[in-house]
This record gives C-alpha cells, structure tokens and sequence, in this order.
C-alpha cells in the first residue's frame, strides 16, 4: 500500500517522497523579473519536499500578465535562477521551473500600448488586473496568427534550452488556470477555424506543438504538464470540459511524461454544467504518473495515494506559511495558519521566507 512518505521513481529521479511544492506565483522577481538571492532562500527552505515546481515563469515578453513574476527569456534572468538552482543542489531535491504564457489574462499596460494575445477575441470576463499603473479591465485580446503561433512554439523551445541553461532538473508546461496554453484547449476561448480550433486534434494541437519543442530539449522524464479540468480561474469552462480533458490525457500517455499535473480540488471552483472530473476517470486514460493539487490536506492525500488515484501530491497554500511542510505532516506537528494573504504578493521578505520551522518556533517560544 502506497503511502505519502514512501519514495517513488519518476524516471532516473528518486523522489523521497511524494510531497510536492505546488507553483506559486509570488512576485518577488522585481519589474526586470530576475530571480535573486530572495527567491534562493525560499526554495531552498523547502526543499524537503520531493518535488519542487517553481512559480509561473514567462517564456517571452509577450508572455508577461503578472507583477513582480520572474522571466526565462533573457542571460540576466538564466543567471539569476542559477542562484536558485545552485542553492538547492546540495540538498538533492528536484526542482523544475514552471513554463507560463498569460495569453488574454493580461493588459497592454505590460506590452507598450498593445493589446494581449489569445486563441481567439473573446474578452475575459473579471474584476479586473493588477498592472503596472494600476488596477485596470481586462481588455479583448487579439488572435495570434499561424506565423505567431510557430513564433510562441519557438519561444517553449528557447526558455527549455535557458532552463536547462539555469541548472534546472526539468520544466514543467502550465496549460491551466486560463493562460495562454488552457485558452487554446477550451472551446471558451477557442473560436478558430484553422488548423488549430475546431475539433478536440486541432485545439489540441498547440499543446502538442509546445511539448515537441520541449521534448527537442529535455527527455520525456524530465517534462510535466499541468491542467485544469474543472477549473473556472480566468474566466474558463466549457459544455465540453469532461470530453475536451480526457482527450488531452490519452493524447498526454503516448509521450511518457515525467508526470501530468491535475488541478482536482475546490479552491478554483468547479463548472456549473456538470459533475466534476476526478482523479480517478484520468487514472483509466493515463497510465503515468498522476500529481493531485488544489486543497488537499494530509488526510485527503494519503487517502488519493493510498487508493491509487493519484501518485504525488503539490500543495500550495500551506507550504508558504510552513516551509517545513514534510516534516510538519510526518511528525503531526500544528500547521501555521495561511488564511492572511496580505503579504504574499508584495516585495521582501515579510510573508515570503520569514515563516519559521515548528522546530525553531518552539526553541523560541
């Protein structure tokens, strides 16, 4: 039977268990979107997970929605990961950098005046966006052309060359939660007519065009993808979510990935227009390994895991305000609690890395 501290292959890496630090975009990369010595200390105070996957971390210019989140397009920004990458080797843990195109979800406050760029015009429908002059609508995005669309494939392939560049473990394609890669596989925000919109092969197709560029620079082992199945984050979901998501999967097992992420849980709200996919329907199609996230407790992982729904788990909320998180679990140690986000997006340390281990909060106490 298998259990949370039990360790697994994924490949050649030997995970020591199957903790994962969830992708968190904290915004501490500064308006050049640099890693730095900050970013190091965090990671590395987490590093006794058995995974890490990085913070969302654009590809391109063109691929910036977000304040303050770091870049991989750049000599400055391979350099400040190496920071990063070179703080957590000693501890043997595998960290992969999180590969992230806005597409709609963001403004032409980030572009010089011009408008984002998605699948198709459809407009996000929200409170609005954090920009760099301020909170603003969302605007209608423009269509990304084919010579575009091939530009963008070319732009996964440059950031997986500087990841691999940055002393990274692997990358991971973030294809959920309303971006750029998610846009082109919901029938949403999808409202082409060429070779990819339409059928499920064609909106498929991008992703797919994505992970071949990916695949030119790391092995299969070395790449994981993450989606959103039941998510309505940015404005998504579809009629056709359940029939669109195990399309994906299937296609997702012929490459023998390192992993496939799903966002299972309840904190991004789930489709009105049916009953929520589950771990288990992706376990039939997808015969790799399968990492859970979204709200899960100890409790609820060790029951997925041991049930054999899914094979890792990633948290996120609670691994920022306990960054021993794995031994927090494993010794049923008190969690701090993690409902105050006030300082999770704002500059310095305060909310970020001065979170202290139980061990060390009970030598002070």
């Amino acid at each position: 039977m298998k259990q949370l501290f039990d360790p697994i292959s994924m490949g050649s890496f030997k995970l020591t268990n199957r903790i994962v630090l969830a992708p968190m975009t904290r915004g501490r990369a500064g308006s050049e979107r640099i890693p730095n010595d900050l970013m190091a200390e965090y990671y590395f105070q987490r590093a006794s997970a058995g995974l890490l996957v990085t913070e969302a971390t654009v590809i391109s210019k063109q691929g910036i929605g977000w304040i303050g989140s770091p870049g991989i397009y750049n000599s400055e920004m391979i350099k400040g990961w190496q920071k990063v990458t070179k703080r957590l080797k000693p501890t043997g843990t595998p960290l992969f950098l999180q590969l992230w195109h806005c597409g709609r979800a963001s403004h032409s406050d980030f572009h010089n005046g011009d408008a984002p760029v998605s699948a198709s015009d459809v407009r996000l429908e929200g409170d609005g966006i954090h920009t760099p002059s301020g909170k603003k609508e969302y605007e209608k995005p423009r269509p990304l052309t084919v010579d575009e669309i091939k530009a963008t494939i070319g732009d996964y392939r440059k950031a997986s060359v500087n990841a691999k560049k940055a002393g990274f473990s692997g990358v991971e394609v973030h294809a959920a939660n309303g971006y750029l890669v998610n846009q082109f596989l919901d029938s949403k925000t999808n409202l082409r007519d060429d070779q990819y919109g339409g059928s499920l092969e064609n909106k498929f197709r991008f992703l797919k065009e994505v992970l071949e560029a990916v695949l030119e620079v790391w092995s299969p082992e070395q790449i994981g993808v993450r989606i959103s199945p039941n998510g309505i984050f940015n404005d998504m979901g579809s009629n056709d979510f359940r029939e669109t998501f195990l399309y994906v999967a299937e296609e997702l097992n012929k490459l023998k990935l390192g992993y496939l992420h799903i966002m299972d849980g309840l904190a991004f709200g789930f489709h009105e227009k049916g009953e929520p996919m589950t771990l288990s329907e992706f376990r039939k199609v997808y015969k790799g390994i399968i990492m859970g996230n979204c709200g899960y407790t100890k409790e609820s992982a060790e029951e997925r895991i041991t049930n054999g729904d899914t094979d890792l788990t990633a948290f996120g909320r609670p691994y920022i305000t306990n960054p021993d998180l794995p031994e927090r679990f494993k010794n049923d140690w008190p969690l701090n609690p993690y409902e105050d986000m006030s300082l999770w997006y704002t500059p310095g340390h305060e909310g970020y890395t001065d979170y202290r281990p139980y061990k060390q909060h009970e030598t002070f106490e």
